[in-house]
C-alpha cells in the first residue's frame, strides 16, 4: 500500500500535467474564438444575404437604398460585436485568468491551485463554451430583430420564444435542419380575422446561427475545435486519474489515522 507522502508526490506529477494541458488550453481557445468570431460574422452575413434574396426577395427588393444599406450595417455590426465578444470569454471575472492575462508567479495561491486542479479546469471549460453558446444565440436573436424593424420579417409576432421553441425542439432531432445554413423555416399558426375558428398558416424564415453548421462551414474553426477536443480527452483520462490518487489519498490517511490512535487493551 503506497503511503501518504507517496501519493502526494502522483499527485504533483498529475497536477503539472494539467498546468500544461491549461497552457495548451489557452493558447487552443484563443486561437479558436478568433477564428470563430470571424467565421460568425461571415456566417451571419451570408444568413442574412440568403434569408433577403431567397427568402424574402420581394420585400427586400422594396426597401430604399437607405433602408437596404442601413440593414447591411446593423448587421455587420451585430456580427463585429460578437466576434469581439467571443473573445473576452476566457476573460471573465471568475475564469482562470491564464498566463496571457498575468503571469502565474503573480496569481494567489488559490488561483495557482485552479491550474493545477482537473475539475476546475473543466469547469472553466465547460463555462466558456455556456458563453459562447449564449453570444451565439443572442446574436441570432438581436439579428432577427433588426430584420422585424426593417420589415423583412413580420413585426406583430414574438420570434424569440417561437424560435426558442423550434430550437429546442430541434436539438432532440438535429436531423430536421434542412436547406441553407444557419436558417430556420417556422410554420406559424396566425388569426386571420376576429373570428378564432379562422387562421392561416405562414411560413417564416429567420436567423438561427449555429455552432456545427459555422464549424463545417469554416475550416480554421474545425481546425480549432479539433485541437480543443484533443486537448480535452487528455485532460479526462488526467482527472480519472487525479480523482483516483485523491481517493487513494483518503484512504491511506484515514488508515494512518487508524494506527495512530489503535492501541492493544
Amino acid at each position: 500500500m503506497a503511503t501518504v507522502e507517496q501519493i502526494d508526490k502522483d499527485i504533483a506529477v498529475i497536477e503539472e500535467a494539467v498546468r500544461a494541458i491549461a497552457t495548451e488550453l489557452e493558447s487552443s481557445y484563443i486561437s479558436y474564438l478568433t477564428a470563430l468570431g470571424q467565421a460568425v460574422a461571415k456566417q451571419l452575413m451570408l444568413a442574412t444575404y440568403q434569408l433577403c434574396t431567397q427568402a424574402y426577395p420581394q420585400k427586400f427588393a422594396s426597401l430604399s437604398l437607405n433602408e437596404r444599406q442601413q440593414l447591411q450595417q446593423k448587421i455587420r455590426k451585430l456580427g463585429q460585436e460578437a466576434a469581439e465578444r467571443l473573445l473576452e470569454h476566457t476573460e471573465a471575472d471568475d475564469s482562470l485568468e491564464f498566463s496571457f492575462l498575468q503571469e502565474e508567479a503573480d496569481l494567489e495561491p488559490a488561483k495557482k491551485e485552479r491550474f493545477a486542479n482537473p475539475i476546475e479546469l473543466v469547469k472553466w471549460q465547460q463555462q466558456v463554451e455556456r458563453a459562447i453558446a449564449s453570444t451565439v444565440k443572442m446574436l441570432s436573436s438581436k439579428s432577427n430583430s433588426v430584420l422585424q424593424l426593417a420589415g423583412m420579417l413580420p413585426d406583430k409576432l414574438p420570434l424569440s420564444p417561437l424560435l426558442e421553441a423550434a430550437t429546442t425542439s430541434l436539438e432532440a432531432t438535429p436531423e430536421a435542419i434542412n436547406g441553407t445554413p444557419n436558417l430556420l423555416n417556422l410554420l406559424v399558426e396566425t388569426d386571420n380575422s376576429q373570428e378564432a375558428q379562422e387562421s392561416t398558416v405562414t411560413q417564416i424564415t429567420a436567423i438561427h446561427l449555429r455552432l456545427v453548421e459555422i464549424e463545417l462551414a469554416e475550416a480554421t474553426v474545425r481546425v480549432g475545435r479539433n485541437q480543443i477536443r484533443n486537448l480535452l480527452a487528455q485532460l479526462s483520462k488526467i482527472e480519472r486519474d487525479y480523482q483516483k490518487k485523491q481517493r487513494e489519498r483518503d484512504v491511506a490517511e484515514a488508515e494512518a489515522a487508524w494506527r495512530a490512535s489503535w492501541f492493544e487493551e
